[in-house]
């Protein structure tokens, strides 16, 4: 297993779904440099990981996580959030996102999208 604590902020993905592999390219273009301080690990090969942090298989698949400091466990929304906030110029729409108000109906419609998406490739029962 990696050294977690080697970077500021780990992403959990999921390797195998397209979507899930398309937004880290572009989180990646869209951070330039400053993604260097990001690992990332696909949730396939990294079991290990899930395990030491308690995730279990349907939620690192149904729901974004980061790890910060080797040791904070940080999900959904408030994970894109962090994220975003990580991109200097993406920071008003990590505001933006965190107001309860539209936190909610987003986290609601995420949730929505994520299930269907899984549900049709056969991957969530």
């Amino acid at each position: 297993m990696p050294d977690l604590s080697q970077y500021p902020i780990v992403v959990l993905y999921d390797g195998i779904c397209p979507v899930c592999i398309k937004d880290r390219q572009n989180y990646q273009k869209l951070a330039g440099r400053k993604d260097d301080a990001i690992l990332w690990l696909d949730i396939n090969r990294h079991q290990e990981v899930l395990q030491r942090f308690g995730i279990t298989e349907r939620a690192a698949m149904t729901e974004l996580h980061l790890i910060t400091g080797g040791q904070q466990v940080v999900k959904e929304l408030d994970a894109y959030i962090l994220l975003l906030g990580h991109i200097w110029w993406l920071k008003p729409l990590a505001w933006l996102i965190a107001i309860p108000f539209i936190k909610r109906p987003l986290a609601s419609y995420y949730h929505y999208r994520v299930n269907k998406r899984l549900t049709a490739s056969g991957r969530l029962k």
